[in-house]
């Protein structure tokens, strides 16, 4: 079977987070940094509303990432 997809791959950072590790890993598993995918959550939320509700879900359903004990 081919490699997993990037949804498959997606996890919650464990060293890049500030609140869940939603956009520290989606920083590690997409060429946009994390500072950008905060960025973008927060315009989200101010001007249309429903950036927090994405961080909520993406917070609920995306799986823990390994620790590597750091």
């Amino acid at each position: 079977m081919q490699d997993k997809n990037f949804l498959q791959r997606l996890t919650k950072s464990q060293q890049d987070k500030w609140i869940g590790g939603v956009c520290g890993g989606l920083g590690e598993y997409t060429p946009i940094p994390s500072w950008c995918w905060r960025f973008i959550f927060s315009v989200l939320f101010f001007f249309f509303g429903f950036g927090l509700l994405f961080y909520i879900l993406l917070w609920i359903f995306v799986p823990a990432g390994e620790d590597n004990g750091q």
